[in-house]
């Protein structure tokens, strides 16, 4: 049934309730036979999801959204394939404790036009992985995308002995449908991943939530950083599915001392240096009214080169450009989801991290850092460089799109498409979104007497 208004809304949330209560009392073994079953769905179905998500919204590279669906099918799958989500998780005969894990119920999910399929077989699974029903509130520009990777993931969990409802969707979403459906009664959980307009509405909701904030990563590359790969790292990473990913680097501040080398690298290796007069036009399409100018989100260098006006190669991997203010007057010091940067010098690494400090205080905060540094030599500014920064995620010579997500570059940084930004950044949690935020924890305590209060006679 097509869900279209508040009426046919409200009925499909009344089926997923039922659903839901019905899968609450499966086992582990039938949840993990059932999240295996979605999972491999999804893997199978990553490239016309890809091509479908980039036709229709006119974002983001096929290829590249082929391997983000397989991340959020497969890597999500191994990663959590062998965790407790039902019943008791552990019991603790010295302490007298017995943790039971019960599922929290409905889950709105928000997701982003920017990776509609990736996001919504993440959520899909994390919910069926935990006894939870999602519904699904597309972007209007992705909504038949996302749509259809929940469908898949659906119709395999049901193929595997899921109740037939345990997901839903809005088929033509609305703002009045959005909010009707984070204000739902019977809505337990809202999980957003968006803009910070969407993040907002859902905090406001009067429902718990779990949503993320905005990303501005800075990256400070010092005289010790292995140069050929940083550049490397920043430009697979600034180019991936065309820069859409919140994590990927949005700035670069080079200590004073390698900074030419460091531009020559770029310039080598395919970005364009932007002259005084092409920077001034690329950075007047930056931004629209103050905020991130949609109609670049995801494009290629080329054609937002076209979009300002200028002329760049075809090939052209990302457009570079050399600004000193870190505030909200330089269009390039803002958040850009697309392959544009701003570069900075920096006398030393101390005025490197504060070049960085104030990017991510101006429209980053919480979200994600990164340091080029020899790790192995450096430990002190790895430490201060990790003091300094006011986000969840630090990342140290890695490229900031594969690393933020989790599990590439760091097996104990979680895998997620849901990447939290603590109470600076407007968030509920400062880490990496999975299963365990999706339960509640029961905690059974016996009685055990407490030595210390014993009185002798």
């Amino acid at each position: 049934m097509s869900i279209n208004s508040i009426e046919e809304l409200n009925a499909l949330v009344a089926r997923v309730k039922k659903a839901q209560r019905q899968y609450a009392s499966f086992t582990q073994q039938q949840v993990d036979k059932i999240f295996r079953a979605a999972a491999l769905a999804a893997a199978d179905a990553r490239i016309p999801l890809a091509k479908m998500a980039v036709a229709e919204s006119g974002m983001g590279i096929v290829e590249d959204k082929v391997i983000k669906n397989h991340f959020a099918s497969e890597y999500i799958y191994n990663a959590y394939k062998d965790e407790k989500t039902c019943g008791v998780l552990s019991e603790d005969d010295t302490f007298g404790t017995i943790t039971i894990a019960e599922p929290v119920g409905i889950i709105c999910g928000i997701v982003p036009t920017t990776n509609p399929t990736s996001t919504a077989i993440f959520k899909s699974l994390i919910s069926l992985k935990t006894r939870n029903a999602i519904i699904f509130s597309p972007h209007p520009r992705a909504k038949e995308a996302t749509n259809k990777a929940a469908d898949i993931v659906l119709q395999a969990a049901i193929a595997a002995g899921a109740p037939k409802d345990l997901i839903g969707w809005i088929d033509q979403p609305s703002v009045e449908l959005s909010n009707a459906l984070m204000h739902h009664p019977d809505i337990n959980l809202i999980l957003a991943t968006g803009g910070p307009g969407m993040v907002k509405a859902a905090y406001s909701s009067g429902k718990p939530a779990i949503g993320v904030g905005a990303g501005n990563t800075p990256v400070v590359i010092d005289e010790t950083a292995d140069i050929k790969r940083a550049v490397a790292s920043i430009l697979m990473s600034k180019t991936f599915d065309n820069g859409v990913i919140c994590a990927s680097e949005q700035s670069v501040v080079v200590v004073d001392s390698v900074y030419d080398a460091v531009r020559e690298r770029f310039a080598k290796c395919g970005a364009v240096i932007l002259n005084k007069k092409e920077r001034k036009s690329v950075g007047g399409v930056l931004l629209k009214n103050g905020a991130l100018n949609a109609a670049i989100v995801g494009q290629s260098a080329a054609t937002i080169a076209e979009i300002a006006g200028i002329f760049v190669p075809e090939n052209s991997k990302v457009l570079i450009g050399e600004v000193s203010a870190t505030d909200v007057s330089e269009p390039f010091a803002h958040e850009k989801l697309s392959p544009t940067l701003a570069m900075y010098r920096a006398k030393d690494f101390s005025d490197a991290v504060d070049k960085a400090e104030q990017l991510v205080a101006m429209g980053g905060i919480g979200h994600t850092s990164c340091l080029y540094t020899d790790q192995d030599n450096q430990p002190e500014r790895v430490a201060y460089f990790g003091q300094m920064m006011k986000t969840a995620r630090i990342l140290i010579n890695t490229p900031a799109s594969q690393g933020g997500i989790g599990d590439l570059y760091n097996f104990k940084l979680a895998p997620s498409l849901t990447l939290g930004c603590g109470s600076w950044g407007g968030n509920s949690i400062s880490e990496n979104v999975g299963p365990k935020h999706l339960i509640n924890k029961k905690t059974v305590a016996k009685r055990a007497e407490n030595m210390l209060w014993h009185k002798l006679p």
